[in-house]
């Protein structure tokens, strides 16, 4: 989270170099600006300076000059709620928003400006919003698949634990997605984290490859370790999350270039900006694929990775 702007430009003053062409500007004084971007960014984290510094470098290559204003909102919904009742009343060109909260504030507010949604992980959010596109982070389920028999060649039945009420739509696409990629999927429900342990058990006797998708129920911080114990015990690889899965003791996970996240996403504000309406723009998804090994964890399962896939990877932990 960013406590306050002026940490925030000293934090990225590298990554925003670029603002000599591309002025930054908080100042409510530019407000009337015709060519006004405003961005509502709740984290600090790196991969969210390193999407600004993609957005900017898109514009300045497009010729696109604008003022952006920043506003490092940092989950906080009065502040959120401020700056977009001040885009309400003064207008915008395109509103941009980085992370859930930012971008569910974003879509009940503002009807009647283009948003651009980045750094979420699915479109679950904006689907019902007509004037808003995104640039996701979740990978298509192809790729994800093609991915995961690079990885795990051996892998033919791939488990899957979900929450129904989140996950249903997915897994029943997921479903044809892996018939298509040559593998079984195998999913199993988890309505409460109390059921997690029995289907757990219930799905490592069926399965080469267990498949972590995005589930509040079922991949938390608080079922981490169950789940990671359970994989270890039956030797069986788990796809995790994120690195701070796979440095935990998942098999690998997919990654993504957040510079080029931001290219995107500026590729798209372009076309905003020019006066393409939202809706017909698809949702755009990481073009770039990066992923981060766990060799300790693929020892103790017995699985044997090549040397071109432990060189390839973002970041390997052994």
């Amino acid at each position: 989270m960013m406590a306050i702007l002026i940490r925030f430009m000293t934090g990225i003053v590298q990554a925003l170099a670029l603002a000599t062409v591309l002025p930054i500007l908080v100042s409510e004084s530019v407000f009337a600006e015709s060519t006004r971007i405003v961005m509502l960014s709740g984290q600090e984290l790196k991969p969210y300076q390193d999407m600004l510094t993609g957005f900017q470098q898109s514009l300045v290559k497009q010729g696109i000059t604008v003022n952006i204003e920043i506003h490092p909102v940092q989950g906080n919904p009065t502040k959120t709620q401020d700056v977009l009742e001040n885009v309400k009343r003064n207008g915008a060109k395109l509103v941009v928003t980085l992370g859930n909260q930012a971008t569910q504030a974003a879509v009940r507010e503002i009807t009647h400006i283009p948003i651009l949604a980045t750094m979420i992980i699915t479109a679950d959010d904006i689907r019902s919003s007509l004037n808003t596109t995104a640039v996701l982070l979740d990978f298509p389920l192809e790729t994800q698949l093609e991915w995961m028999k690079r990885i795990v060649p051996s892998a033919g039945s791939v488990g899957v634990l979900f929450n129904p009420k989140e996950n249903q739509i997915k897994i029943g696409a997921a479903s044809k997605a892996a018939k298509g990629a040559g593998l079984t999927l195998v999913p199993k429900s988890v309505e409460t984290p109390r059921g997690l342990p029995d289907a757990l058990d219930d799905i490592a006797r069926t399965v080469d490859v267990l498949w972590g998708i995005p589930d509040s129920i079922v991949m938390t911080p608080q079922t981490a370790e169950p789940i990671l114990l359970n994989t270890l015990k039956n030797k069986i690889p788990l796809v995790g999350l994120s690195a701070s899965w796979v440095k935990a003791g998942a098999l690998y996970a997919l990654d993504r270039d957040y510079v080029d996240i931001g290219l995107q996403a500026g590729e798209l504000a372009g076309k905003l900006l020019n006066g393409t309406s939202a809706n017909s723009i698809p949702y755009a998804y990481p073009r770039k694929v990066a992923y981060v090994l766990n060799l300790k964890t693929a020892n103790l399962i017995n699985l044997d990775l090549s040397q071109d896939l432990i060189r390839g990877a973002l970041q390997v932990f052994q």
